[in-house]
């Protein structure tokens, strides 16, 4: 006996899934015999159809904090920038060296300067060489 469209009718009519859908053996010609929505309704009104619970984790067992959105990014963003800036202003030093400009003490200084962030940009440098220049 293939109960199939009664299960799905019953779904539909209790408005839960298929799976969880159980007729009880002994009234199965009840459900056989039925064939409206209310008609299911009724029979499970009266023990005939039993809705089983639902399987999974509870609510209440769900991770409840959440972390934040994109922290990472902001972070890695401004690091490459620093590189950036960095790598041009040792860049430039590189150059002052190799047209004498600069000696071997101010040049440890001004490496020392450009790692703690002292200089913005390069603009900032030049300032900063033309005044021990002078």
């Amino acid at each position: 006996m293939n109960l199939g469209k009664k299960k799905l009718l019953a779904a539909r009519a209790l408005k839960v899934g298929k799976e969880r859908i159980v007729f009880v053996q002994p009234r199965l010609e009840e459900i056989k015999e039925a064939i409206t929505k209310q008609d299911i309704r009724d029979l499970h009104k009266e023990g005939a159809i039993l809705i089983k619970e639902k399987k999974g984790r509870k609510v209440a067992k769900r991770k409840k904090s959440r972390s934040m959105g994109n922290v990472r990014k902001r972070v890695n963003k401004r690091k490459r920038n620093y590189v950036l800036l960095v790598r041009g202003l040792r860049k430039y030093v590189a150059e002052l060296i190799r047209q004498k400009k600069l000696s071997g003490e101010e040049v440890k200084r001004v490496r020392n300067k450009i790692r703690n962030k002292d200089f913005k940009s390069k603009t900032s440098l030049r300032e900063y060489v033309r005044e021990l220049e002078e």
